[in-house]
């Protein structure tokens, strides 16, 4: 595969794999992130300012905490002198209207947006089993293939427009956050009547109640202490607000919706910047 010139805005703790991803899958990679180049990938070129990734990069990967982060790198890339960049490729999560907005934004400065969040957490990235999920037009996702092969070997085009991809990604989130919290009520219901938690997660994974919660977080995180799954209670808490939110404008049922937003939002109130697992010490109260 021949390599793109690429820029990398955002390097937490995802975006910091994915660029090195990049960097592996043989793409010249120029990073930028406010903090500066601690966590930009060997082999990347960090610079000073999204306008001068712009002015490298044909395309620009975005990897930001919510909608105004990339509302504000869109408006640098748009009005970067002797710009370069044609494509926005934009794995954050951001909610449908953010990224229609910034779609139609950038459009107006013939600059090509993909909206691509992932799901699958920093290990996955690492793996390459992430999932990116992408939407947008034919033109501008078939000229960014290359790069969405960069970053993980799990690609799934779900629409053909910016902001389908985002309500896939909200209700993925959702899932995640409701089973997370469930799976804590669960086991802490059963260390109280006595049960064993390596026991009980043996158990539920052979059975109905299994799902990613009793077969990665609880053994890797919660069950050994380590709670370093390397994703926030804050942003898990703005992932569930953004989902309602979108519930709210486009339809549908909110009733469990509504009842796990308001635990994750008292969870990030209470230990803000949390990694999520922590979510079980916190309902189980210990």
């Amino acid at each position: 595969m021949s390599g793109e010139n690429v820029g990398f805005v955002g390097l937490g703790n995802m975006g910091s794999v994915l660029a090195a991803n990049l960097v592996g899958a043989g793409h010249t990679v120029v990073t930028h992130d406010p903090l500066g180049p601690r966590r930009s990938p060997e082999g990347a070129v960090h610079v000073p300012a999204v306008a001068e990734v712009a002015r490298r990069a044909d395309v620009l990967v975005l990897s930001l905490p919510d909608g105004a982060a990339s509302e504000e790198v869109a408006r640098a890339v748009r009005e970067a002198p002797d710009r370069r960049a044609r494509y926005v490729v934009d794995t954050s999560t951001i909610g449908v209207g953010a990224a229609r907005a910034i779609a139609e934004f950038l459009a107006e400065g013939k600059v090509g947006y993909v909206d691509a969040p992932v799901s699958g957490g920093v290990a996955g990235a690492r793996a390459r089993t992430l999932t990116v999920m992408y939407a947008g037009g034919d033109e501008a996702c078939s000229r960014v293939e290359t790069v969405l092969s960069g970053l993980s070997d799990r690609r799934v085009r779900v629409g053909d427009r910016p902001g389908m991809a985002q309500a896939l990604k909200l209700a993925n989130n959702f899932l995640s956050a409701t089973t997370l919290a469930a799976t804590s009520e669960a086991v802490a219901f059963g260390l109280a009547a006595g049960l064993d938690m390596a026991t009980m997660l043996d158990v539920l994974n052979g059975s109905s109640g299994q799902s990613v919660a009793t077969s990665e977080k609880f053994p890797r995180h919660v069950l050994t202490g380590r709670y370093a799954a390397g994703f926030s209670n804050s942003l898990m808490d703005k992932d569930v607000r953004l989902y309602l939110r979108e519930v709210a404008e486009h339809g549908g049922p909110a009733r469990i919706g509504e009842a796990i937003g308001v635990l994750w939002r008292q969870f990030a109130q209470a230990e803000p910047g949390a990694d999520f697992t922590r979510i079980f010490p916190f309902v189980d109260g210990s």
